[in-house]
Parts: structure tokens; sequence; C-alpha cells
């Protein structure tokens, strides 16, 4: 359940990927969130992704987490291929449970499940759900658009994920650990806000780069779009968590800027088109700030709180790495 990584996914994936079809536009890139291929005079974004770090809302993240990554592109999710690996104990009313999450996140989205693969594995103990994702643009957004002199803007809040699904899956730990009911009932329904759909939709008329910080949080989010671009980050104000989130992950120990993060966006956007980009934001109730501006530099780093994090470091995202000592127990 730990992501493997930047160094180790350069090395052995992406450097032994082959690809020789021009109509390939945007291939394997740490960062970029999808792949783009030219179609017809229109440009086909493709992504899947895993979900294995929860429990009670499987369904519901396997749609909207890799739905996110097409969004980033400026392109709507449409056809999503689901597979599922099950328990041999899972019972049909828990299937029935994640096909109900399923096709109530679909119906938010408009999109539609095409296909897919369900079996039972002997092998694990958690079911594992991972879905490929499909859309068609007439334009993109790239996560390796990013410049240096563009601002970087952040939607929504840092940890939103990580935080419903702690309060989920580890509600008796921390009632133990003394988080109330109120807190933990509206830290669980911040999963009703994971998805960035709305928001990437509007800012691709604004951006020079997108990209949807998840596992490694937004710290791993923001160095991703570093990498991807060539450019140094620096952060240069704070980024915004919820209070519901400060108390949920400090219970645990969990740093929420390297943890689970989908439901914020970050944004690149030239500084000429800021303003706009912001007032549409609020206007459509999407909170959004600037957290920081590109800078040319010779390795991508981020800079936060005069600490630099650069391409070639590992950010474990907390709240992945402590499901997985829990589930050892």
């Amino acid at each position: 359940m730990v992501k493997i990584s930047n160094d180790k996914l350069k090395k052995l994936i992406i450097g032994n990927a082959r690809i020789t079809d021009p109509d390939v536009l945007v291939g394997p890139k740490v960062g970029e969130d999808a792949a783009i291929i030219k179609l017809n005079g229109n440009y086909l974004a493709v992504h899947s992704d895993p979900i294995t770090g929860s429990l009670n809302d499987i369904g519901w993240l396997a749609i909207n987490v890799p739905a996110n990554d097409i969004a980033t592109r400026g392109v709507r999710p449409r056809w999503f291929v689901l597979t599922l690996l099950l328990p041999r104990f899972f019972s049909d009313d828990d299937l029935m449970k994640v096909m109900n999450q399923v096709n109530d996140a679909l119906a938010a989205l408009g999109g539609s499940l095409i296909g897919g693969h369900t079996e039972y594995v002997r092998e694990t103990r958690f079911p594992i759900a991972s879905t490929t994702v499909m859309g068609v643009g007439a334009a993109y957004v790239s996560t390796s658009g990013l410049r240096a002199g563009d601002a970087v803007v952040a939607t929504k809040y840092a940890a939103i994920e990580a935080t419903a699904i702690a309060a989920r899956d580890l509600e008796n730990d921390l009632r133990k650990r003394g988080v109330s009911g109120e807190v933990i009932t509206r830290a669980s329904a911040l999963i009703r806000n994971v998805s960035v759909v709305k928001e990437a939709l509007i800012a691709a008329r604004y951006a020079s780069s997108m990209h949807d910080p998840t596992e490694g949080g937004v710290i791993q989010g923001l160095l991703e779009m570093a990498s991807a671009s060539g450019t140094c980050i620096n952060v240069d104000s704070s980024i915004p968590v919820l209070p519901e989130t400060s108390e949920v992950l400090g219970a645990v120990g969990i740093d929420p800027y390297r943890s689970l993060s989908s439901g914020m966006l970050l944004i690149g956007v030239k500084p000429g088109l800021l303003e706009g980009l912001l007032a549409d934001l609020s206007d459509n109730g999407v909170p959004a700030k600037p957290i920081g501006k590109a800078v040319k530099c010779g390795k991508p780093c981020v800079e936060l709180n005069g600490l630099a994090i650069c391409e070639d470091e590992f950010v474990e995202d907390e709240l992945m790495k402590l499901l997985d000592e829990t589930s050892r127990q």
C-alpha cells in the first residue's frame, strides 16, 4: 500500500517504456496525471489508478480519484473501466455497497461504467479496485506546462481525503485518543469533497499547468509538478488545512501536508490570469488561494518553511504508512 518512489519509477518503469506511436503526445512521466493521445483532431486522455487505502469508501474513491486525473487535463472524464479484486470472504452485500458507491459517483460526474473485471483472490485480505478512465477534449493542459514566474494556486484544503478515510476507517482509535464524535462525523463527511472535476474544468481556461495531489500529499504533489516542468516551487503562503483535519490527523500523528490530498487541485497560472482564475473559482463556490510561485533552478525542488525537498527525495504518505502498519496487526 505504499507508492513506489519516483527514483525507482523513473529507473525501472518509465525508463523501460517504449513509445513508437507518434499520436502519443504525453506518455509516462513523473507528475503527468494522464496520457494524451491525438485522436481525429481532438485529444484522448487516459489514466489508471488503484484504490488500496480505504475500506469503507472504495467504490466512491475508485471513480472520483482517477476521474480527477483526467480532469486535470482540462478534459471531462466520461468512460470508466473498473477492476475489483476481492477477498474470498467478501459478501454479496459488501459488493453491492461498493457498486452503490460506484453508481453514486458516476451519477455525480455524468460518467459511464463501460466494462471491467471482478474476481475473488485468495491472497488478499482487503478489497482492491483499479480503474481506467477516459475522456476526449479539444485541448489539454499538462503538468509540465508550469513556467518560472507562474503563480501556484491551491483549491480547497490539504488532506481532505486522508481526513475522511481516517475518520471512517480509524474511528474507534480516534475516539480512544479523545476526538469527539462531532468532529469525527464532520471529518467523515469530507469524503464527498474529494472530487476536483468541477474546479479543474473551470481552471483549464486559465491554467498553464494542473496537478492532483494524492499519495504523499500536497508536498509530493508540488514536487511532482516541479519535476515535470523542470522548475522549483517556492511556497510563500500557508497551505489551507481544515480544523477537522488538524484534529483528526493530529490525534494519530500525521502531517496533513504528507497525506492523501484528493480534493485539492494545484494550478499553475500566468500572473496576468491569476485574478480572473480566482474570481471564476469563487463565483462557482470553490475556495482557492495562491500559495507560491515557480522559479528557475538547476534541480527541481519545493521550498516550504525554509526546507528544500528535491525531486530525488521520496515523500512517504503518512496515512498510508499507518494503515499499512495497522493492517499487519
